[in-house]
């Protein structure tokens, strides 16, 4: 029966698999709900509509789900503000009738930071940035160039504008359909340390995307006239420490952004190189995660279950075409991996809902055949040309999966030692639970390395993120990269939440001392028990807070963050049920 599968998938010709890509696409095979139905709220009972809701401004029912579809919820009150004006009349009106007030963006996200499947959506409005709250100017003027956009815009057209004003950023998330205040909100961040004798570039930062902000704009309270109003922080004032990653504990609005010239990259993929040598201990030599960080400073290294050799792209500043590379002038190169083939939608149907969890070996499997052969006849193994048309290369339409992420904070030279022993005692506990025939993990471990949240790359006297897993330790100086570790699986995976506590577990006890300090990712799952993600109550109350406070200064704490937060939303108008736990 497996070898019948696999023969089911065969290198195509370039046109069919472009035609294939396209049908599948449209199709939607495996892409999720797409929530984009609206109710016109005037339309509803008169009953139902929330009292007293500003006039003027568009409010109806629709739909949410987070990216992995574990939180759905069918209809929440949506508001769709034009100006900052707007969101400011819809705080107040919300603080006056007992709502909560959470801003929504592309939804790409897994952890429930925004509303959870249990509580729902009761006393909520959800404000969408995207419809209006998107403009959008650039200063060349300045030295670095500035960049100001409000918080609706996503980093797709972000990053289109600067590139047409010559700009551009050392590293980015691969998706073009997150929001700019979403990416802040979490600290998002790309892959990228400096290659050796690379010099950094003013504008720019081997950090999160919150490390290149210079001031932002924020809806808070004022004492003083006893509502809510805008307030503009520069990144000198201190309190702008816990807005720069606020996990949506705030409401920002605008941001400013410092920008540098841009660059042109390359981006090569290697399939060849097997696990055991990419991943190898330390010293060891050969073509390891270590030998390409120095040699380029950016990689990425996706390794599906059972497979031997991890497809790795390795990213290189390159101001002229090398000759085998292909020129490319858009962002999402790689269509392979932007739709599911018919013979990946069969598998995963029969793992998840026929139960058959013995094929997830076959499945990685067959994720890696289909990368390799998408690489060769789409001519994308060797590409480049502006920096975000090699940066971002995920689209919505990808196979949704769950995921939980870590950052892993060690010395540059640590690096190798990480991520063996994370192998290591990933592929231990693979073992043991397949051996009793099961399989949590049916996708892909990705691996990814940054520099972390340095404030002097912005200039003297700028404040670090209180909030970012990129904070750097001053006590530890020496910690100057995180490894960023993802394990991804399709949602409901049985016993995946115990597979994922049992590694969380591990990190923490593992990296820690004098060798390490190891942080949450927020956009991902954390804080397990054996049942699900975000329950924890030691991890939530105890082991997160103190992660984030070891080592700083007073005004740079967990608690300094959280007392700011609560200062400038004391009706906390701007939380959740999550927030409400892990900021209290």
């Amino acid at each position: 029966m497996i070898k019948d599968l696999q023969d089911t998938f065969k290198p195509p010709t370039r046109r069919k698999f472009i035609a294939d890509i396209a049908r599948l696409s449209v199709a939607g095979v495996v892409t999720g709900w797409t929530p984009v139905y609206q109710i016109a709220a005037r339309a509803q009972d008169t009953a139902r509509v929330p009292a007293n809701f500003p006039a003027g401004i568009p409010l109806y029912k629709q739909a949410f789900q987070n990216w992995s579809g574990e939180i759905a919820v069918a209809d929440v009150w949506t508001a769709s503000p034009d100006t900052p004006a707007a969101v400011v009349t819809i705080v107040n009106w919300a603080r006056a009738n007992g709502y909560r007030i959470r801003p929504r963006g592309y939804m790409h996200n897994w952890s429930p930071l925004t509303i959870d499947r249990t509580t729902g959506a009761s006393q909520v409005v959800l404000l969408d940035m995207t419809k209006s709250l998107n403009a959008i100017s650039v200063d060349k003027s300045s030295q670095p160039a500035r960049v100001t956009a409000q918080a609706g815009i996503s980093m797709e057209a972000l990053l289109a504008t600067l590139e047409q004003s010559g700009l551009g950023v050392t590293a980015s998330p691969a998706p073009g359909d997150i929001t700019l205040g979403g990416a802040l909100a979490i600290g998002a961040h790309g892959t990228a340390i400096p290659a050796s004798g690379e010099a950094p570039l003013k504008g720019h930062t081997y950090g999160s995307l919150s490390n290149l902000i210079l001031s932002l704009t924020a809806v808070v309270f004022d004492d003083r006239k006893q509502q809510y109003v805008l307030r503009t922080f520069k990144r000198t004032e201190p309190d702008i420490g816990a807005f720069l990653v606020h996990l949506g504990r705030a409401l920002i609005v605008e941001a400013t952004l410092e920008a540098g010239v841009n660059q042109r990259l390359r981006c090569q993929s290697y399939v060849d190189i097997p696990a055991s040598e990419l991943f190898a201990s330390a010293k060891s030599g050969g073509r390891t995660i270590e030998s390409f960080l120095d040699r380029s400073g950016r990689m990425e290294a996706i390794w599906f279950p059972f497979t031997s050799c991890p497809w790795l792209k390795v990213w290189s500043v390159q101001p002229s075409r090398p000759f085998f590379s292909r020129e490319v002038k858009q962002p999402y190169n790689y269509p392979f991996s932007d739709s599911i083939s018919q013979p990946l939608a069969d598998l995963v149907k029969r793992i998840m809902i026929g139960g058959e969890c013995y094929l997830t070996p076959l499945f990685g499997q067959l994720q890696m055949g289909i990368v390799v052969a998408g690489l060769g006849v789409t001519f994308s193994s060797d590409i480049w040309g502006w920096s975000r048309n090699v940066l971002q290369y995920i689209r919505p339409s990808t196979l949704r999966v769950t995921a939980n992420g870590y950052a892993v904070l060690a010395r540059r030279a640590d690096v190798q030692r990480v991520i063996y022993e994370f192998v290591q005692f990933y592929q231990n506990r693979v073992d043991v639970y397949r051996q009793r025939g099961e399989f949590p993990m049916n996708g892909p471990v990705e691996i990814r390395v940054t520099g972390l949240d340095q404030a002097a790359d912005v200039g003297p006297g700028a404040v670090t993120p209180s909030l970012a897993a990129l904070k750097p330790r001053p006590d530890h100086p020496e910690w100057n990269i995180a490894v960023y570790f993802d394990l991804l699986t399709l949602p409901g995976t049985p016993l995946a939440n115990s597979f994922y506590r049992e590694i969380e577990q591990w990190m923490m006890s593992n990296y820690a001392g004098s060798y390490a300090t190891v942080r949450p990712e927020w956009s991902k799952g954390w804080a397990y028990t054996n049942a699900e993600p975000w329950q924890d109550s030691m991890m939530i109350g105890t082991t997160i807070p103190n992660l984030h406070s070891e080592g700083q200064p007073p005004g740079s704490s967990w608690s300094t963050a959280r007392n700011t937060l609560n200062r400038y939303d004391p009706y906390r108008v701007f939380s959740s049920a999550l927030l409400d736990t892990l900021l209290p």
